[in-house]
């Protein structure tokens, strides 16, 4: 569950630790796009991640694989300052002191989303899953060259852009990353309606990055996929 972690200096809160981790999911909440206070424990958006990291729990019961969370200094991303990127990164560091040299699925919504995608150029990342995700155009994508990303967005969503994902996953492809976009049809920023469809697809997008379940046709960078009602 979402609590506090022991150490308040910590980026990483491991909500499950393995003796010898074969590989890692990492899980980053949504926050805001300004704020500079810390987030509550039982902020709205982590509590989004919730059934999310049961999910993935769930499929990789039998793998040896640690899940983590990202632990956000603050609620916002916060313009050049880029927050909760900059949290994202530390909180890799911390995951490879803690698993070693293992590849690592990042797995995050709406700015945990945008902070995954700007941290995917560490060194043991795999990809990223990243789950209506705030994709501005600005944002770089070079250093996805190798990196498989795959990018889930509502085409009802009035929060963050679907065309804004499409568009950075044209740009990622074109930089050399393994792109793919799932259209989730009739289902909003809050990922509530279809909720099931969104826990399937994510699991099965983080086991098959990670090279314990074959990766499915739709995660192979062939093209678009629209998931219908």
């Amino acid at each position: 569950m979402y609590h506090r972690d022991r150490s308040p200096c910590s980026a990483l809160a491991v909500s499950r630790s393995v003796e010898r981790p074969r590989a890692a999911v990492l899980l980053l909440h949504g926050g805001h796009e300004y704020g500079t206070s810390a987030p509550g424990v039982w902020n709205l958006p982590a509590v989004r991640m919730v059934p999310f990291e049961r999910a993935v729990r769930r499929a990789t019961e039998e793998h040896d694989v640690l899940i983590g969370r990202v632990r956000y200094r603050c609620r916002g991303w916060n313009g050049g300052r880029a927050d909760a990127a900059h949290d994202a990164e530390r909180a890799l560091h911390e995951l490879a002191r803690v698993a070693g040299d293992v590849p690592t699925v990042l797995v995050g919504h709406s700015m945990g989303a945008r902070a995954a995608l700007r941290a995917a150029g560490g060194a043991h990342v795999r990809g990223v899953v990243g789950l209506a995700p705030w994709c501005p155009p600005e944002d770089s994508v070079r250093h996805l060259d190798g990196r498989h990303v795959v990018l889930l967005h509502g085409d009802r969503d009035r929060v963050t852009d679907p065309k804004a994902s499409a568009d950075f996953l044209a740009r990622a492809r074109a930089a050399g990353a393994d792109a793919s976009f799932v259209e989730m049809r009739g289902s909003g920023h809050a990922m509530l309606r279809r909720s099931a469809a969104w826990h399937e697809l994510t699991t099965s997008a983080v086991t098959g990055l990670l090279g314990l379940t074959p990766l499915s046709s739709p995660f192979t960078g062939e093209g678009r996929l629209l998931s219908g009602a």
